[in-house]
């Protein structure tokens, strides 16, 4: 790399492992703790790149970006925080930041990001800036790298005029993120609507949500359960939306390729809503975000009255290691229950269990609901990871370690489901015996586990 970076962060650490990381990739660096001296250096045109902390001692990194944009139009700026919420992705988008990464970073990729921005650095993304009167209380936080790449997209399709297909289980937020999409977009002050079934039963139903969208989002959820008439007039209105378009927005909860092999959804209208595609991530997926979004909702709990509460460690691992078939809504009902129920300030693990008691089990429920084939699942895995490197490539070698991915697991379940006979596996697999063992060895499955199946 060739250039000079300017590195804002009150952590001396970080301080030190960026200027040592970038100055032995080449660049010359300027590190300081203070948004003052950065904002100083960046009037007196020093830097070709800006690494900075949103929380600083004297000031909020994010407000200080359109200075730096005023000062030095094109200049990049990569935004780094420990304020993992959707709306730190979107100010630092819409703030006219050149990107966002999450603390902690993965440094790597950080220095991958900040290459790209020295190769582009007179290509500046620009963006309207932050309005004062929005809501800063959104219930889509996640410190995880599922929701963290979530987060991303919608800031990069929030000001577009693409049409957004947004997928996810029941619960997951679909409504939430297609509702955030419209409150930070330029079309904020026009109208929001939710069209529902009856409102396309008259053959004037579209026009009237024309009349009544005037121009701003006209979110559609749930297209699969739409009668495939009501589908048809969806289809004619994107075709002819009139003087006034409005953006289009879809949500779902079923696979949409499934559906269109079963005859459930125009093809038609899932190529004309799919403009972009956001996969919403179910509660078990992201996990670890559970004790953040539980303290999200009890804070809430608070505000509206309720006695302060906190969860124990042992409430909290009961938390993380329930399925969650109803995702975010069904941990937001039993945090609010817990709020009212609880004798102390601090939730215990009986009392969790106590209210996950008489929850529903997931696996009985997916196999229900559940009609994904594999290959819909894989491919939605496949565009989360490649989400998550934002506008990077990810490393060289995809397709090996993908086929890694997908084999050892294949392979340690035939062997569980065959009792560890390998001659049995084999044939399940449609392999070879000694290829079989060959596989074993090569994608190193445990060598105890191994001896316990044979």
């Amino acid at each position: 790399m060739d250039g000079t970076v300017l590195v804002a962060d009150d952590d001396r650490t970080i301080r030190t492992v960026l200027t040592q990381a970038l100055t032995r990739a080449g660049c010359k660096v300027h590190a300081t703790s203070s948004l003052t001296t950065l904002l100083r250096w960046v009037g007196e045109g020093k830097g070709d790149v800006v690494i900075s902390d949103v929380m600083m001692p004297d000031g909020n990194g994010l407000e200080m970006l359109p200075k730096i944009s005023q000062d030095r139009p094109g200049l990049p700026v990569i935004v780094i925080s420990a304020q993992n919420t959707i709306m730190t992705a979107i100010q630092a988008a819409e703030a006219e930041a050149y990107d966002y990464l999450p603390k902690p970073f993965d440094l790597p990729d950080l220095m991958k990001r900040t290459a790209r921005a020295l190769e582009l650095r007179q290509q500046n993304r620009r963006a309207p800036a932050i309005s004062d009167d929005r809501p800063d209380d959104l219930p889509l936080v996640g410190r995880t790298a599922v929701m963290q790449s979530l987060y991303r997209v919608v800031a990069r399709v929030m000001n577009t005029d693409l049409p957004v297909l947004i997928w996810g289980e029941s619960g997951t937020g679909k409504s939430l993120i297609a509702r955030a999409i419209h409150d930070f977009s330029d079309r904020r002050n026009l109208p929001f609507i939710a069209a529902t079934s009856a409102d396309l039963q008259e053959l004037e139903g579209p026009a009237r949500l024309l009349a009544r969208v005037k121009g701003g989002t006209l979110l559609i959820e749930e297209i699969a359960d739409l009668p495939e008439e009501l589908q048809a007039r969806l289809v004619r209105m994107m075709d002819a939306p009139g003087d006034y378009s409005p953006r289009f927005l879809a949500t779902s909860q079923t696979d949409l390729n499934g559906a269109m092999e079963a005859g459930n959804v125009r093809k038609d209208l899932y190529y004309r809503l799919s403009g972009a595609t956001l996969t919403v991530p179910a509660l078990r997926e992201r996990v670890d975000d559970i004790p953040l979004l539980a303290e999200h909702f009890l804070v809430r709990a608070e505000a509206s009255g309720a006695a302060p509460r906190n969860l124990s460690a042992e409430a909290a691992d009961i938390f993380r290691n329930y399925s969650w078939p109803g995702n975010v809504r069904q941990l937001e009902n039993a945090i609010r229950r817990l709020g009212l129920t609880s004798r102390a300030a601090e939730i215990t693990g009986a009392e969790v269990e106590q209210v996950l008691g008489a929850q529903p089990d997931l696996e009985p429920m997916r196999a229900a609901g559940n009609t994904e084939k594999l290959g819909a699942s894989v491919e939605r895995h496949l565009r989360r990871y490649f989400d998550l490197h934002g506008n990077m490539l990810p490393p060289a070698g995809l397709y090996a370690r993908i086929l890694r991915e997908v084999e050892a697991p294949l392979i340690e379940i035939a062997l569980e489901a065959t009792g560890g006979n390998q001659a049995k596996c084999a044939d399940l697999l449609g392999i070879n015996r000694n290829t079989l063992r060959k596989k074993i060895t090569d994608l190193d499955i445990e060598v105890t586990r191994r001896r316990k199946l044979m």
